[in-house]
């Protein structure tokens, strides 16, 4: 989830947007975005991909990498 948070995070501010602005956009609440970004293991997956939605992505099955 590591990675899905930064990339959110890299690509939120990229875009110019404050969590506050993104969690608006994308229909989801602000404390899910920081939550998100924070790296929290425990997230709804349909959260995570309306979250990736915002930058036309979404999370797919795949090896779990080594940290």
């Amino acid at each position: 989830m590591n990675k899905i948070a930064a990339f959110i995070k890299e690509n939120r501010r990229a875009a110019g947007l404050t969590q506050e602005e993104f969690a608006a956009r994308s229909g989801l609440g602000l404390r899910f975005i920081r939550e998100l970004e924070q790296g929290k293991e425990t997230v709804r997956m349909d959260k995570v991909n309306a979250a990736l939605a915002m930058f036309d992505m979404e999370a797919v099955p795949g090896r779990k990498d080594d940290k």
